[in-house]
């Protein structure tokens, strides 16, 4: 079994992001980059499917500018067969990633495709469930647990009321929780030897996939910043300031 696993590169989640001065987006000159962490337990996931002999090949796939290749390779080290970079220079947003997997997919013919259920940098939570309406296909997103055999998949899924268990008629989509596992080190041999894997370069043109924004960004700002609270001395003095100074109760 073929499964795809689409990874992105994001700002480092050590890092303390900082909006640009002129307020057109954050600035990520000379900042820390990595693979977005829902994306590497998506990667660990395929990885321990194909040591357990249910996968038998791992495609990793990113698009964005060529420093995606560092992810690449990463994810590669990890245990991922081969890669695909689709190298663009334009922003994208999650329509045009999902149009460009569905691309991939139609290329690559992948009986799965798991991916992170949402980039820490965006959060848009939306390219999982797009790929898959694209695609016409089953998904379970936000997996805690995943079982395949016998041509299904068995995901746990976390939801507000606590844990769903779903089956999928494979091909399917699933996007992967934190709690689905804890990706392993990446030893120095490997980082070695994934540089020898191959990894092929393709440009959105070449899918026949116009990546061109969809939504305009007018202005990235801050949060205002939080006043500090203040301790009271008893229970009445507390009512008395959330009704007459904070006025949230009457």
């Amino acid at each position: 079994m073929k499964v795809l696993v689409p990874v992105k590169r994001v700002v480092d989640y050590n890092v303390k992001v900082r909006v640009k001065s002129d307020q057109t987006g954050v600035d990520i000159a000379n900042v820390k980059m990595s693979m977005n962490p829902f994306d590497e337990i998506a990667v660990e996931e395929a990885v321990r499917l194909k040591e357990k002999g249910v996968v038998s090949e791992i495609i990793a796939v990113s698009a964005g500018v060529a420093q995606c290749q560092e992810t690449l390779r990463t994810a590669m080290a990890i245990g991922a067969d081969r890669a695909i970079l689709i190298e663009t220079g334009v922003e994208l947003q999650p329509l045009a990633v999902a149009k460009l997997l569905k691309a991939v997919v139609d290329k690559e013919q992948p009986e799965l495709v798991i991916l992170g259920k949402q980039a820490i940098d965006d959060d848009a939570n939306q390219t999982g469930q797009m790929l898959a309406a694209l695609l016409d296909w089953p998904q379970a997103t936000f997996a805690s647990k995943v079982e395949i055999a016998d041509g299904k998949a068995t995901v746990t899924r976390e939801v507000d009321g606590g844990l769903e268990t779903v089956a999928l008629t494979m091909p399917a989509i699933i996007t992967t929780d934190l709690r689905l596992n804890e990706p392993r080190y990446v030893t120095l041999p490997n980082i070695m030897k994934a540089k020898k894997k191959p990894l092929e370069n393709l440009k959105p043109e070449d899918l026949g996939v116009d990546v061109e924004p969809r939504l305009k960004t007018l202005k990235v700002a801050e949060p205002a910043g939080r006043q500090a609270g203040i301790k009271v001395a008893d229970v009445d003095t507390l009512v008395d300031k959330l009704k007459n100074e904070a006025k949230v109760i009457k």
